[in-house]
């Protein structure tokens, strides 16, 4: 029989956690994927322009956030801002397989009585591990994609191109998609969609662990602190925010080391550490860190305000009584 953690407050039992095992999968999965997507179409221009900060020598194109915002909307409109996007939505299929494969762990290790900071730390690893394998060479695409035709500040070169390819005006999406698909498949083979696959796993196997980690550590201490009639939603939702601030600090330059592997085509990763410490010295811990932090602050509120609001609309009957909003 699943054990089932329950807590006492104001004389009432609740459930602060919702398990694997209490909610109903068909519900569940559905919701999951529309509210990841919703997520994603929404946020999307901060991760590009993040991107494109990272990936950017000295500040050649931008200087800051609101910067590039204001440039890429003036010079290329709304569409700019989501460059990459139908390419990078792929991510939807991967955060299933990731979702599954972080409470499938969460899952085994409360059978064995693992306190629950350490589960989600491990869980998030794990999860990690599995949608990167997924997801990377839908990154390298949409990365691409993303950078493809930028100019310098002075617009006297085109400061992206690497793959030499034709940006016709008129082109269609799917054109310009299908030759880069084809120029990375001519230099590199299947590696070429791998490329940064390693860097990717040391940024983001790390970051989604200490993600998990400290979201469960801010939202046990924030339930100690916090009035009982505060909404169990409303404190999730904080938890995952300061989770997503305290995590984007610590893991901002493995981040800037795995999208310059994947775009600028340097063959490891000790190079691109090297080249960001010549160009930036110690600026290279906080390259497009406003921009991470805001979409990572964001990101956090928002996937963990769809996720909470589902895993209690799918749970089971049976446990409905004993979850509180």
């Amino acid at each position: 029989m699943d054990f089932i953690p329950v807590e006492v407050q104001d004389g009432q039992e609740f459930i602060k956690t919702i398990e694997w095992h209490m909610m109903d999968k068909t519900k569940f999965f559905p919701l999951s994927m529309l509210s990841s997507f919703s997520v994603r179409c929404a946020l999307y221009p901060l991760t590009l322009i993040k991107t494109r900060l990272q990936v950017q020598k000295h500040n050649d194109m931008y200087s800051g956030m609101l910067d590039a915002y204001a440039k890429i909307y003036r010079h290329e409109g709304v569409s700019g801002l989501y460059r990459g996007f139908w390419i990078s939505s792929v991510q939807i299929v991967s955060g299933v397989f990731y979702i599954s494969t972080y409470e499938g762990v969460r899952h085994l290790l409360a059978q064995k009585h693992v306190d629950s900071r350490l589960r989600a730390l491990v869980a998030g690893g794990c999860a990690s591990l599995v949608g990167q394998t997924i997801i990377v060479p839908f990154d390298v695409l949409s990365q691409h994609l993303m950078m493809i035709g930028t100019v310098t500040k002075s617009k006297q070169n085109v400061a992206f191109n690497p793959l030499g390819i034709n940006l016709s005006p008129g082109r269609s999406k799917v054109a310009i998609t299908a030759e880069l698909t084809r120029q990375i498949f001519k230099m590199d083979g299947i590696s070429g969609f791998y490329r940064g696959y390693w860097a990717s796993l040391a940024a983001y196997v790390p970051n989604s662990a200490l993600w998990w980690g400290f979201y469960h550590f801010y939202q046990d201490e924030l339930f100690k602190i916090i009035p009982s009639w505060v909404s169990h939603l409303f404190i999730q939702t904080i938890a995952g925010t300061m989770g997503g601030f305290t995590t984007t600090i610590i893991t901002n330059p493995l981040d800037i080391v795995r999208a310059r592997l994947q775009v600028q085509r340097i063959e490891s990763m000790r190079l691109v550490f090297w080249d960001l410490w010549r160009e930036e010295r110690f600026r290279m811990f906080t390259k497009g860190l406003s921009a991470r932090l805001v979409q990572s602050a964001t990101f956090s509120f928002s996937i963990i305000l769809g996720y909470e609001t589902i895993k209690r609309v799918s749970v089971n009957d049976e446990y409905r009584d004993l979850i509180r909003w």
